[in-house]
């Protein structure tokens, strides 16, 4: 398919309007830290919306966890993202999911894949800011990481996750993790899990940012 803007493909339009409400919308807690980068990731968003970003699409892919996708967004309708849930149901034919890592651990491979909707790699092409998905098969680990000069986010949009066993992040719900945390992920065993993470930083910074675990030395 030849290389498109936002103006012609109103699915990606709305798509990243949902993200931008979701980012308006979603209580900080109390937090500044988090009210920023609610901001930062509003503001970014308006940047790419307005400059009528480019839209490329790669050849679709899906892998082995993929499977668990139709259960995760049927459960998300129920929950208060079904807005965001219905946009990614428009595209989802257009998504690569992928797993952004050299060597991936063990077991991972089938219970694990992300698909970027915004970024430097596409569809909707920009330096600005990274939107995601990330699946996850019932009773995965997500092995411990950091991101280097990011700030990250994830929101549930079905399914429950905990984060490095300090609480339970339902539907709806907002996982903060500031530049150089080391954060880990399980997943309930009953239901799959998808959610969607928001990468703020300086555009080199996003524009570099490799997929490798960075664990803590002993």
């Amino acid at each position: 398919m030849s290389d498109r803007h936002l103006s012609d493909l109103p699915d990606w339009g709305y798509l990243l309007r949902e993200y931008y409400e979701l980012y308006r919308f979603l209580s900080s807690g109390g937090s500044d830290r988090i009210r920023g980068h609610q901001r930062a990731v509003r503001e970014a968003i308006s940047r790419v919306t307005k400059s009528n970003a480019e839209v490329r699409f790669d050849s679709p892919a899906q892998k082995p966890v993929t499977a668990h996708l139709r259960r995760a967004l049927d459960e998300g309708k129920l929950e208060r993202t079904a807005p965001l849930i219905r946009s990614l149901e428009a595209v989802q034919d257009h998504l690569v999911w992928q797993y952004g890592y050299e060597k991936v651990p063990r077991g991972l491979e089938k219970t694990y894949a992300y698909a970027e909707i915004c970024g430097p790699n596409g569809p909707v092409l920009t330096d600005q800011v990274i939107l995601g998905l990330v699946l996850f098969a019932p009773g995965c680990t997500y092995p411990a990481h950091a991101h280097n000069g990011i700030s990250e986010s994830y929101i549930c949009l079905s399914g429950a996750v905990s984060e490095n066993h300090q609480g339970v992040y339902a539907p709806g719900s907002m996982i903060f993790n500031p530049p150089h945390h080391m954060h880990r992920i399980t997943v309930s065993k009953t239901e799959p899990a998808l959610l969607t993470y928001a990468w703020t930083g300086l555009p080199e910074v996003l524009t570099s940012q490799k997929m490798v675990f960075s664990r803590q030395r002993k």
